[in-house]
């Protein structure tokens, strides 16, 4: 190839203003850890909006509450987006063959994730957490790593898996 082509080509792949991609490269590295902690803040946001609800003098901080409505919605698609690069980039024929139920799980927790941007019933939230971790225990046992359940340590408190590593 010609250096003239060869510069020009170069020129018509510099010209993209932007790219965002995890990772299409694939880079490899891949956690259900985020998806994780942004359940358990649905939860702890949902906790909030309650407790900012069940004042009984009138006085609602409503740029609090604003704002906990805002990080529940961040954090429940914040869900979505990290289960859906794991599930569309991570696993294979090999690992659906093996854990065929994987799609359905995805789609449970896309549906919860929305449910729980709709509306702020805890019992949401914890189905939503409850969904995430099935998928990061299936997602362990994929790499051949045994997932443990551990109570994490911040609000609001609740189990979620861990590679034993």
């Amino acid at each position: 190839m010609s250096l003239y082509r060869l510069l020009t080509a170069a020129d018509r792949l510099l010209s993209f203003k932007s790219a965002r991609a995890h990772c299409d490269i694939p880079c490899g590295i891949y956690d259900p850890a985020p998806a994780l902690i942004a359940s358990l803040s649905v939860i702890r946001m949902m906790d909030l909006i309650k407790e900012l609800n069940a004042a009984t003098d009138g006085s609602v901080d409503t740029l609090k509450l604003q704002r906990c409505v805002d990080l529940k919605e961040i954090e429940a698609e914040k869900v979505k987006a990290e289960v859906r690069i794991i599930w569309g980039d991570y696993f294979k024929a090999n690992h659906i063959e093996t854990y065929p139920e994987i799609h359905s799980l995805v789609h449970a927790i896309m549906a919860t994730a929305s449910k729980c941007k709709q509306g702020a019933a805890r019992e949401d939230g914890e189905a939503l957490l409850e969904k995430v971790n099935q998928f990061a225990e299936i997602f362990w046992k994929s790499k051949g790593i045994e997932p443990v359940s551990k109570k994490y340590p911040s609000p609001p408190g609740m189990s979620v898996i861990y590679p034993s590593l």
